[in-house]
């Protein structure tokens, strides 16, 4: 056991690189993953031993590689990867977790997931086809997703004849089509992944390649994080009271920047100002914390704070949205509706939102603009989004974290879109006070008791809000209207309405808990 917790700490204390591969299926990317698994001993003996079994009995091959991360029963079946498989490996340089991403275009959804976070991007590309649409196309998804780093790996040389030519082409054809994405470090690798040619060993069939190892250029090649490190941004994901002694801590991810214990921040919507008391973890205090680490924060002032509030830094806050543009993903079947309402899911907040207007999409074979009135499953483009409440946002460029969204169709409760925003039209902080703090407190027509409990404390705490139920809307506003009506119904919802935008909430008790 001694031995095992001095390996996991020096684990702990060595580089972890995010990669995710891309490119079109049969291009050998599960494949090359087994190979790097298997030559740098990351395969548990019994796995080994049942992928061995499977290759000979089903492919009359001594190991197939790509048996190690095609893990789902569906996916030997039909021979590809249909969804992303992460895995890890380490070396004594570095640390790995690859995101195996599938190569169809049905399923480019799940490629972009996999890129999200990672910090480089694998492509590859099968000697004989050369570089095609699909390439293309998840190699813009990777740069839109701010990966700047790639590689290059021309598969199946073994294939061409280990031809320095038919590489050579290929470097070309894909350098004319990068100078169109944003400004990224390649590197070009000509392999074998079924040979382990240019993986973990050089290659004695290509002595015209120079340059390193797929296996050695990743350990060390240069990558940032991209995770910003200089504005602290802290959503907050729920409110622990649970500490004690009048504990109240705020939970949630740093998704940028470093806080330290004193540091004087400021917490959105409410615009109020305190400083850190303490930086609470599961191992004990911290004098500072930086992203992505998982803590809870207190602050020395007693402020009101809620799932989906933002904790910044006094003099360093994110822009309040109101409408924003964004590049998007459409993942969902089903096309996307200008004017229709979308849940927008950003950090720990969810408002609503609508798509006012496509403003283009992107030809992924060139990566020319196009007009278009909507996106259908796993087209690119670039819309302007509405949203009913604004959101604490940065821009994509500038922060991941939060200047990234996804879109959640409302009746399906299926993930319609992956953003990644470009700009935001700033609205003032009163009105995001107003539009983020009013809403509608619902409690079933047997619940007046804890209703009515509900409305006192919030106004003890000096929130605006009215309290309204089923007995006194027929006798005043509503009287005349039969209760179990559709027409009570939408006086309620309108009434909501009206009450709501003037930044007042609702507690309401009614038996009509589906307006």
């Amino acid at each position: 056991m001694k031995g095992s917790g001095s390996l996991i700490r020096q684990n702990e204390n060595i580089d972890l690189l995010r990669l995710a591969t891309a490119g079109s299926v049969d291009d050998g990317k599960s494949t090359l993953i087994g190979r790097l698994l298997y030559d740098s001993k990351s395969i548990f003996e019994d796995q080994l031993s049942s992928i061995r079994t499977f290759s000979k009995t089903h492919r009359n091959q001594e190991i197939d590689y790509s048996l190690v991360t095609d893990g789902l029963k569906s996916e030997r079946e039909q021979g590809i990867t249909i969804d992303v498989a992460y895995r890890f490996f380490s070396t004594p340089k570095r640390r790995f977790i690859i995101a195996d991403t599938p190569g169809h275009e049905q399923y480019t959804r799940n490629m972009a997931t996999g890129a999200s976070n990672a910090s480089l991007a694998l492509i590859l590309v099968d000697a004989r086809n050369g570089v095609v649409t699909q390439t293309k196309r998840h190699s813009f998804i990777s740069s839109l997703l701010g990966i700047r780093n790639f590689v290059v790996a021309v598969n199946k040389m073994d294939l061409v004849d280990y031809s320095e030519e038919v590489f050579e082409d290929i470097v070309s054809e894909f350098n004319s089509f990068a100078d169109k994405l944003s400004e990224e470090s390649i590197y070009y690798i000509p392999i074998s992944a079924l040979k382990g040619d240019n993986v973990t060993e050089r290659s004695d069939n290509m002595p015209w390649y120079k340059g390193s190892t797929l296996l050695d250029y990743l350990e060390n090649v240069s990558v940032s994080g991209g995770r910003n490190l200089a504005d602290l941004r802290f959503p907050v994901q729920y409110v622990n009271w649970g500490g004690g002694d009048d504990f109240r801590g705020y939970c949630g991810t740093i998704a940028s920047g470093v806080v330290h214990k004193g540091d004087k921040v400021r917490v959105l919507p409410s615009g109020r100002s305190s400083q850190v008391s303490r930086i609470v973890t599961y191992d004990g205090d911290l004098d500072y914390a930086f992203a992505p680490m998982a803590v809870t924060l207190c602050l020395e002032d007693d402020i009101d704070i809620s799932r989906g509030d933002m904790i910044a830094r006094v003099d360093d806050l994110t822009g309040i949205a109101g409408s924003l543009e964004a590049n998007i993903v459409w993942m969902d079947g089903s096309p996307m509706e200008v004017g229709k309402d979308y849940l927008i899911k950003h950090t720990t907040n969810m408002v609503k939102g609508s798509f006012s207007e496509v403003l283009h999409e992107f030809d992924p074979e060139d990566i020319s603009m196009k007009p278009s009135a909507f996106l259908s499953l796993n087209e690119i483009g670039k819309v302007k989004l509405e949203l009913k409440t604004p959101l604490f946002a940065d821009v994509y460029s500038e922060n991941r974290s939060t200047g990234s969204f996804i879109v959640i169709d409302p009746h399906t409760n299926q993930t319609a879109a992956a953003g990644m925003i470009s700009k935001y039209n700033q609205v003032s902080p009163d009105k995001a006070c107003r539009s983020a703090e009013a809403k509608v407190i619902r409690y079933p027509g047997d619940k007046k008791e804890e209703a009515q409990a509900r409305y006192d404390r919030l106004s003890m705490q000096g929130t605006h809000c009215i309290y309204v139920d089923d007995e006194l809307l027929l006798e005043t506003f509503f009287k005349g209207i039969t209760a179990d009506s559709d027409r009570y119904s939408s006086a309620i919802e309108n009434l909501c309405k009206i009450v709501t935008r003037s930044g007042v909430s609702v507690v309401l008790c009614s038996d009509h808990q589906d307006i």
